[in-house]
Order: structure tokens, then sequence, then C-alpha cells
């Protein structure tokens, strides 16, 4: 997050007077945000999220701050499916001013709230543990976040954690690789800003040839095709359920 992104999103934006109503607000968001309603912006602001000003008419009014606090809060729901008590953590802390440089704090999750957030079973995230997939602690992370809500939808699949750890495996060497591409950066003194520069950038190519490589192997497998109108995968009528991968049924019931 930039450090005039934090500015906007920061409750203190004393200097943003007047504001729009929730309708114009709703018009700014829905782009984005499609499902967003007056009555989740109401549950935002009841749950302390969210405080726009009052006009004398008693309307809320939105300053731009107020929009942008919305954006982060809804994008964080959206794509790291946090709850809200983690989601005001950070808030707060960008309140606060901390941290430093422009970074996001880092979010700090019981188990029984990643478990809720990730609608996963305790058994699940154990297995994921068991397996290195997932580090036990006692403070969960987004990381740990976006890993189990993925197995929990890839279960559906009969993709199991064992299963996955052949994406492990690959996940270290990458990292391995990495590694040794910066090491002579690593080593110069000063500065460790160029080194970890070079490590974003390295995997982020990295990451590009996986996925590439990856849809190329489901288009020789002819699994690959134009999904239709709405990106939903066509289904047979009556069929409201992923269907399980066939070539995974008996190992995920050994």
């Amino acid at each position: 997050m930039t450090d005039g992104h934090r500015s906007a999103v920061a409750r203190g934006s004393g200097s943003l007077r007047g504001g729009v109503g929730i309708g114009q607000v709703l018009d700014e968001l829905r782009a984005d945000f499609p499902d967003v309603s007056p009555s989740k912006i109401r549950f935002l602001e009841a749950e302390g999220l969210v405080q726009p000003l009052r006009a004398s008419s008693g309307y809320r009014r939105f300053a731009v701050a107020d929009i942008e606090r919305l954006r982060f809060i809804l994008t964080a729901q959206r794509d790291e499916y946090l709850p809200l008590r983690v989601i005001k953590e950070r808030l707060d802390a960008l309140d606060g001013g901390a941290p430093g440089a422009g970074q996001v704090p880092a979010v700090s999750m019981t188990r029984s709230e990643l478990l809720a957030a990730a609608g996963a079973s305790e058994e699940l995230l154990a297995e994921l543990e068991d397996y290195g997939l997932v580090r036990r602690a006692r403070a969960y992370t987004a990381q740990a976040l976006t890993v189990v809500r993925s197995a929990v939808l890839l279960a559906q699949y009969g993709i199991q954690p064992r299963h996955l750890r052949v994406v492990k495996a690959a996940a270290e060497r990458e990292v391995s690789l990495t590694e040794q591409a910066v090491a002579p950066l690593t080593r110069q003194k000063g500065s460790r800003e160029p080194a970890l520069r070079a490590a974003r950038d390295i995997a982020g190519h990295i990451a590009r040839i996986h996925v590439t490589l990856v849809d190329d192997g489901l288009t020789e497998a002819g699994l690959a095709s134009q999904p239709p109108v709405g990106g939903t995968p066509a289904r047979e009528h009556g069929d409201t359920g992923p269907r399980e991968a066939q070539g995974l049924r008996s190992a995920s019931r050994a």
C-alpha cells in the first residue's frame, strides 16, 4: 500500500469535508464490488470499521477517505477472506501511522479464527500442518488462510493435503533457485533493498513460467477450453456440486 493510499484510508483525514450520499458511494464501488449494498455499508459502520459524518438532516455523508476505506475493507474480504476483526486491526495500525515504509501490517489470526475464515475443519488444518503446507503457530497469517481456503475448495474435487506435497516441493525448489540467484547481492554491504527487489522480480518470472507450463500441459491434455459466458463451468442439469477428480478417487480414500 502506498503512502498516498494509507493517508486516504486513515480515519483521521479531517481535511476532506462535505462528502457524498450512500447512493453515490455505491455507484463508485459497484464496478469492483457488485454485491455491495446499503445494508452492507451500514453493517460495516455498526462494526466500527467506517465512520461517515452525519449531515444536519441525519443522512450519512461519505468523504473520499471513507470511500477508500470501504474499498480497502471490501478488497480484504474478497481477495484474502479476512474476518472483520483482522481487517479492523489492519485499519487501526494504518490509523496509528504504522507500519513504516507503506507496508501493510501482518495479519494475525487465532486457530479458531483461521478455521472460521477458511470454512475448514480441524482435521483438514491438522493434516495441512502435518505435511508442512501450513506452519503450526499460535497466530496464523494471511498466507496460511490462503492455503487453507484453497485446500477446502480442492477437497471438493478429491484432492487432499497429501496430494499437495508435490506443490510444496516445487515451491521449495523455486525458493532455493531464487536464493542462489540473489546470493551475490545479499553479500554486498549496505541496503538489502536491491536483493529484495531482485528476489521479488525473479519469483514473479518463475511464477509466470509455472502458470504458463501448467496451462500448456492442460491444453495438451485436452483439459483447457474457453469457459462459458460468466466464467462458470457448464454443468449437467441438476448437478449442483463439483465433481470429484476421478484419477484421485482411489488415492483420496486410501
